[in-house]
């Protein structure tokens, strides 16, 4: 057996009802490592370009690394990949609670599901036992009773569902881990609930070998410590809302579906401090989390009562600034509801905005929506998204298919409006403000994305010496290594999301690459450079490329929306935006050894060994 593996993946065919066990030699792994990397792999062999995201063909893989075979800092994330219902190519997305870490327990390194099933149906692994189980009594339940009504009184069980939205086919409906962490973006949840499976719920025992056990329990509790105490008076205390007045005065805030400027005083009303005291927040930690980042809070006086996880930085960018509420009980409500029904917040919010812009623009009129949809109307926003989220009234049905699909149906001068790439829309941060990010997010294998490559935080004061990242190597508004910092970032990310570890371990919490990297040696005994790690995310970035251009994604595609080219009139970013763009975007392509059309050149592939992927993307 592997180091730091099982070197096993569970297969289950909802359709034949067909369950088995498939051997991965260590080989691949040592390719493509695990999560987002052994993913991408499976999607670009096992399906072609033909497959609609909702076909019983499409694969739902989730997958682990080796980071989850001891109790390292940051190990609770898992990667789970699809073809997303929203941008028709590769989507990979991530969550924690302790669903990742059970499932390695129980024995395996990835679970791979495939088929549709006749009824709803939901899927129980303990160790060897894999059973498929009826979910009909489940089918409707928001995505909290699920996870009490899977458990039945087993605490041990890990639970993974979708909601009400995910079961209607809603394009950006998310997953839940255990109520407590959510794999957001991407529609991920709509491909759930069209294989009609409700839940996943997993719990084991057993313990995955590590190249030296004493070595890595030793470094995993030294460099939690250190996490611990450099993150306790930041994102220990007050989580992502710490990043709300910073963001903002960076002009990297979303504020009026990205019209506006600046807004510092509704910044100020959702972030923290303010957040932390106006919701009684405190840290919610995933397992093995020295961070504790997610916050749970308690909202007993005003309009809106609750308890529960609460709104992070993106909620509050997409569904506050975004829509001009600063209502922290309105936006805590609106998270609560998209938590509980299975949607993206980031997504949930595009939509909402869209929706206010073309009802500000007389596109949407009272008599079609039925609410006021002016800016900064809390009860709209939460009416919409109730209706989204459950895929009912005109607002709900006309933006089930997301931003970009209801803009072409509303008028055809909305399209430009949606701010998105390839399909996803951004999330809570302005590539005018930082130019890398730009370049980040039109090239993203997953569409807009700045988790993909945290670019914008290297701009913002994130060094990495290792990568040659330090103080000086670049500045705002300057196009001088920015598309080198894309790609950087890029291959570093690729590979972070396939070991599998979550990103605020180093940023934020001030992991070292080389530090992770010393852990990773640890579990897996391969005695890796940075140098290999580099190459080896530069592989896996590149494979999910090939999934991109084999479903027809390209230079064509690669693309930043009209919004992004209008500079800002006052604020940090004023007179400011990344344009022109093809310049960053010619010389990303070089650093990258692809061609003008956006595609790994064969000597490119050649030497990351992936040359006879080259036919399936190609042809």
């Amino acid at each position: 057996m592997s180091k730091g593996y099982w070197n096993k993946v569970l297969r289950v065919d909802l359709s034949s009802e067909v369950i088995r066990v498939e051997e991965v030699p260590i080989e691949v792994w040592k390719l493509y490592i695990g999560g987002a990397g052994f993913a991408a792999k499976v999607i670009l062999e096992e399906m072609d370009d033909g497959t609609d995201a909702f076909d019983p063909e499409n694969l739902l893989v989730f997958a682990l690394g080796p980071y989850q075979a001891g109790n390292n800092p940051g190990n609770a994330k898992w990667t789970v990949a699809t073809k997303s219902p929203l941008t028709g190519t590769y989507a990979d997305s991530a969550a924690s609670a302790n669903w990742g870490p059970a499932l390695k327990r129980a024995g395996y390194d990835a679970l791979i599901i495939t088929g549709k099933a006749e009824t709803p149906v939901y899927l129980i692994i303990d160790e060897d036992r894999v059973e498929i189980k009826d979910a009909s009594s489940l089918w409707g339940l928001d995505s909290y009773e699920t996870v009490d009504g899977v458990r039945g009184g087993d605490k041990e069980l890990s639970v993974v569902t979708i909601g009400p939205a995910g079961e209607k086919l809603v394009r950006f409906a998310c997953l839940a881990a255990a109520a407590h962490s959510f794999a957001g973006r991407c529609g991920i949840g709509a491909v759930m609930g069209s294989k009609r499976l409700k839940a996943i719920a997993v719990k084991g025992r057993k313990k995955a070998s590590v190249h030296d056990e004493a070595g890595l329990l030793r470094e995993s509790k030294r460099r939690s410590q250190q996490i611990y105490e450099a993150s306790k008076e930041g994102l220990r205390k007050h989580g992502t809302p710490e990043l709300c007045i910073t963001a903002e005065g960076f002009g990297d805030m979303p504020i009026k579906y990205w019209t506006q400027d600046t807004w510092p005083e509704g910044a100020k009303r959702l972030g923290a401090p303010n957040y932390t005291e106006t919701l009684h927040a405190r840290a919610l930690p995933c397992a093995n989390c020295p961070v504790g980042c997610h916050r749970n809070i308690r909202l007993e006086s005003g309009t809106y009562s609750l308890s529960g996880p609460g709104p992070e930085y993106e909620t509050l960018g997409m569904l506050g600034t975004n829509l001009l509420i600063d209502d922290l009980g309105a936006v805590a409500k609106a998270n609560d509801l998209c938590n509980r029904l299975g949607i993206d917040t980031i997504s949930a919010g595009a939509c909402v905005g869209l929706a206010m812009e073309c009802y500000g623009r007389g596109w949407l009129t009272k008599e079609q929506t039925g609410i006021d949809l002016t800016w900064g109307n809390e009860q709209a926003m939460v009416e919409m998204i109730d209706q989204l989220g459950n895929r009912s009234g005109f607002l709900g049905e006309g933006f089930a298919d997301g931003a970009l699909s209801a803009a072409k149906r509303i008028c055809p001068k909305a399209e430009p409006l949606v701010v998105h790439v390839k399909g996803l829309d951004f999330p809570a941060h302005d590539a005018r403000s930082c130019f890398s990010l730009a370049v980040n997010y039109a090239t993203s294998t997953r569409g807009a994305c700045h988790m993909r490559g945290v670019t914008e935080d290297v701009e913002m004061g994130l060094l990495i010496p290792e990568l040659g990242i330090v103080k000086g190597w670049t500045e705002f508004f300057s196009q001088e290594h920015k598309s080198e910092l894309a790609v950087k970032l890029q291959d570093l990310s690729a590979w972070m999301n396939s070991l599998v570890i979550c990103t605020f371990m180093v940023d934020g919490g001030g992991l070292s690459l080389t530090a992770l990297l010393e852990l990773f040696n640890l579990a897996t005994g391969w005695d890796w450079s940075i140098k290999d790690v580099m190459k080896s995310g530069e592989r896996i970035f590149n494979l999910q490329r090939l999934v991109n251009l084999r479903d027809g994604h390209g230079r064509h595609t690669d693309t930043l929306p009209p919004k992004m080219t209008v500079p800002a009139e006052k604020g940090f970013r004023a007179g400011q935006s990344p344009t022109p763009f093809d310049p960053y975007l010619e010389e990303y392509y070089r650093l990258r050894k692809w061609d003008a059309d956006g595609r790994p050149t064969l000597d490119c592939l050649e030497g990351l060994g992936l040359l006879e992927y080259a036919t399936r993307s190609y042809t």
